[in-house]
């Protein structure tokens, strides 16, 4: 099932391919290379690589991202795809990915799939939740689901959040080099006012209210906003979430 909602995703949560163009700069797309995007949404940084006149294509595990990507960027090319069943076989040069594989639990799975799809000598530039993210937001979320019946909250959280040392492990078991790793702080200020953290738990915190009944949710998420205000909501109001970033760059060794 696929539950992304493309349009909130385009509309309120820009942020995640904003910060993403820093990472750009890491992956340096050059004429004539193929490159691989994986987890690219809406395609606003795929449309930047292949901008620097790289040949890309952008994958998604979401069927509604992949349409709304081939509305927005209708000459590149895009495929619903996970990471993990990817088919390509030393085809890229490159593979980028921003704020997309700590979605993905099966990290080995994940990394294997990257580098057969990497030439030798290619090289894999990311950007995602690191050890640490979303912290005190989940600190909140598993505090208020205990008190609302929930046996073992921790069981509904659908990322990975891994350290420095437990995803180089993971990349080197795949035959990738690391050349630079950072896990660093960047607290995330939210679109939309008021309802700023409603909808970012409508974007990607669904495994948390959908364990509740439909008309439980929105108490469930005022009281979150409750928990939550006196370390994510700034003195002018502002929403902002605490995000931890593990950055990398590998190179692929055979």
């Amino acid at each position: 099932m696929d539950h992304w909602n493309a349009e909130l995703y385009q509309s309120s949560h820009s942020f995640v391919w904003k910060f993403g163009k820093d990472l750009l700069a890491q992956l340096g797309p050059r004429p004539g290379e193929r490159i691989l995007d994986v987890g690219c949404g809406t395609g606003q940084l795929t449309a930047e690589i292949s901008s620097a006149g790289a040949e890309v294509v952008g994958i998604d595990s979401s069927a509604s991202m992949v349409e709304r990507a081939r509305q927005n960027f209708p000459d590149l090319r895009f495929e619903q795809c996970s990471v993990t069943a990817m088919p390509f076989h030393e085809e890229f040069d490159a593979v980028f990915s921003n704020a997309t594989l700590h979605w993905v639990r099966d990290a080995e799975a994940a990394v294997d799939a990257i580098s057969r799809a990497l030439k030798p000598g290619g090289r894999f530039i990311a950007e995602f939740g690191g050890r640490g993210n979303t912290g005190a937001l989940l600190e909140a979320l598993y505090q208020e689901l205990a008190a609302s019946g929930v046996d073992e909250p921790k069981r509904l959280n659908p990322w990975y959040y891994p350290s420095i040392a437990e995803y180089a492990a993971v990349l080197e078991r795949a035959g990738l080099e690391v050349t630079f790793a950072a896990l660093f702080e960047r607290p995330t200020p939210l679109e939309g006012g008021d309802e700023a953290l409603a909808n970012w738990l409508a974007m990607f915190g669904a495994s948390f209210t959908n364990a509740l009944s439909p008309e439980l949710r929105g108490p469930f998420v005022r009281r979150i906003e409750q928990r939550a205000a006196h370390r994510l909501r700034r003195p002018d109001g502002v929403w902002t979430i605490d995000y931890r970033r593990l950055r990398i760059r590998a190179a692929k060794l055979r």
